[in-house]
């Protein structure tokens, strides 16, 4: 793959304090094959050994640890986990500096007549999930690459070749993009074919004791690779892996055109791995909860995590922002078009769960409800933001924990992008008389090119001058209304015929979210979500009644009304608040209990769509099969 540099390669220079210079990207070929090995096999320290051969000629030499990660949007590279580094060179050691300005960046001087720079270190992996991401276990790991390699500065990441190899604990099997060259030795190590840097990073491995491999489609083959903690969750039945087979072929039915010569999904059923859902062009890691096989009449909402992953094969790394299509992985990344690469990818995540049969038309109704009642009445935060503003969250927030996640807002781009997509669907139809749609929309922009996976960079006017090729209409406008405004982006909701209601029962569906996340939402009646592990609340929504009764989030909900809270006492206590009662909350806050009276009318509200009489029903199409 070749990526397109963004506007932040015209910097010439990166110096450091003692003068040593950074080159900028070019797009020229690095002389001869970097050498990689890594050792995955001390399980007990989750350590990963690295040993890196590196073709070079004397003189000044700057290699890059990755920092701008693809997915992530961010600098999130971990560099914070490499350790003992050094550097040598026919058998000497060779000195290092870090640049002063730029951590991920290392200083050498190669000395004359060395033609291989050997690098050895340690990524030391999390122990815990407070440490980050757990990914390495007795059981299971995930090697992503770009956490065990550094690479040469002044290249384009697509120009620099490099032979990657890894060895596994004995007896463990493994999926990854990457291609064997040859059979595993005797002592676990396999080595891959050489590839580009670029499609190295692309190329994350899973491996574990316990695995499983499901071949989903041959035309070009498409695999479901299976993990696990336990043997016994690696149990599915042929009628469970059917909407699996279905739908790589919606996404083949609605995309018209494969931009992968195979695609492996990477799977983790585990409660000790850390979870993911991480897109790559030819594959994808993903990680959700041990039972999502030997549960799934429970796990529905588990069940949208591959559909949003495999679409970003299509919309990510296929046709990518032009601001995303950096040259190197340490050049700055921009995110401003989040809302068409999360936002539409989250949006077909949803119909492609539906039109595989992965959910019922129900879930897939009872799913947009959830997140039809989050803009309608649990984001207060559009007062001050917009959607095209939240697409600096990567970068401000990095996806830490948020005091009043409703009031400061956090990637929004996903779910009200999710319903910008809606209303132009909507739009499409209604201005064709129902003969044209969204998915004209997917085959032209995302399509062209069959067999094609070099990055096509698209900016806002060529997705304007698209739509504008299905259905002509002031799109520019149309979207900008959307992205730019002060309010929820939800109008498409009525243009599909459907309207948000509530009742005081909650769906199967949210029975289920719920049961999964442990919690329990009444963030739509006295506006807190709560955890049920702990009762901790984890969010209190911005004005609501809880809010301006003087709850606070991080609080402990000790009693409602006098007796230990239960999900169903406080449940009870809302119901009664129709009559008139006030709703009393004993809370523990550090060390501080405090009593706070709620007064609260409205009962308990789990949302629901209900059809609108009249108007043509264009959800129920959206989220058909196509046959």
């Amino acid at each position: 793959m070749k990526s397109i540099p963004g506007a932040a390669a015209a910097l010439l220079f990166a110096v450091s304090a003692v003068g040593a210079e950074t080159p900028a990207p070019a797009d020229l070929d690095y002389p001869g094959t970097l050498r990689l090995a890594v050792d995955a096999t001390d399980l007990d320290h989750r350590i990963f050994r690295v040993r890196e051969e590196i073709p070079v000629v004397a003189g000044p030499l700057t290699l890059f640890y990755p920092e701008w990660l693809p997915g992530n949007h961010a600098p999130r590279g971990p560099i914070d986990k490499l350790a003992g580094l050094t550097f040598s060179a026919n058998g000497k050691p060779v000195a290092w500096s870090r640049d002063s300005s730029d951590v991920y960046a290392f200083h050498l001087d190669v000395p004359a007549g060395a033609t291989t720079l050997v690098a050895e270190f340690q990524f030391i992996s999390p122990q815990d999930s407070g440490q980050g991401r757990v990914v390495m276990t007795p059981d299971l790991l995930n090697l992503q690459w770009n956490t065990v390699a550094l690479y040469p500065a002044g290249h384009y990441a697509s120009r620099v070749q490099i032979a990657p190899a890894v060895k596994l604990p004995t007896g463990w099997q493994y999926g990854t993009a990457l291609e064997a060259s040859g059979p595993a030795s005797a002592d676990g190590s396999v080595a891959f074919k050489p590839v580009s840097f670029e499609t190295l990073v692309d190329s994350p491995m899973f491996a574990g004791r316990y695995a499983k491999r499901v071949d989903l489609d041959a035309r070009p083959p498409v695999h479901l690779n299976v993990f696990a903690d336990e043997a016994k969750d690696l149990e599915f039945t042929p009628e469970q892996m059917k909407p699996h087979e279905a739908l790589v072929r919606q996404a083949a039915k609605l995309f018209g055109a494969h931009h992968y010569d195979h695609y492996d999904f990477l799977f983790a059923l585990s409660d000790q791995l850390g979870h993911i859902g991480l897109e790559h062009h030819r594959s994808s890691e993903n990680g959700t909860d041990p039972n999502y096989f030997t549960a799934w009449n429970s796990k529905a909402s588990s069940r949208e995590l591959l559909p949003h992953e495999y679409t970003h094969s299509w919309n990510g790394k296929f046709r990518r922002p032009a601001d995303l299509a950096t040259p190197n992985f340490n050049v700055p990344m921009g995110d401003s078009l989040l809302w068409v690469y999360e936002g539409q990818t989250q949006y077909w995540g949803f119909v492609l769960a539906a039109r595989s049969g992965l959910w019922t038309d129900e879930q897939a109704r009872d799913a947009l409800a959830l997140v039809a009642s989050r803009y309608a009445d649990n984001r207060p935060g559009f007062a001050w933001r917009n959607v095209e503003d939240t697409t600096n969250d990567p970068v401000v927030a990095a996806r830490r924990p948020l005091a009043y996640r409703n009031y400061q807002m956090s990637e929004d781009y996903y779910s009200a992008g999710q319903m910008i997509w809606l209303a132009v669907d909507a739009k499409l139809r209604e201005l064709s008389h129902d003969r044209r749609s969204l998915d004209d929309f997917a085959r032209a922009f995302f399509g062209a090119g069959d067999g094609d996976w070099n990055v096509k960079p698209y900016t806002f006017d060529d997705v304007v001058a698209t739509l504008n090729g299905v259905e002509s209409h002031d799109w520019a406008k149309f979207l900008r209304q959307r992205t730019e405004a002060n309010a929820p982006p939800i109008d498409g909701f009525a243009a599909s015929g459907w309207k948000l209601v509530y009742t005081d029962k909650p769906s199967d569906y949210q029975k289920t979210t719920e049961n999964e996340g442990k919690s329990a939402d009444f963030s739509t009646s006295i506006g807190i979500t709560l955890s049920t592990k702990d009762s901790k609340i984890t969010d209190v929504r911005w004005n609501g009644p809880a809010f301006k009764a003087g709850v606070s989030t991080s609080s402990t909900l000790v009693a409602v009304d006098g007796r230990e809270f239960t999900p169903d006492r406080l449940k009870e206590a809302i119901t009664a608040g129709r009559k008139g009662e006030a709703i009393e909350l004993l809370v523990k806050n550090g060390e501080l209990y405090r009593t706070f009276r709620i007064d609260y009318r409205d009962g308990l509200r789990y949302a629901h769509l209900e059809r609108i009489a009249g108007v043509p029903d264009r959800l129920s199409a959206i989220l058909a099969a196509r046959k």
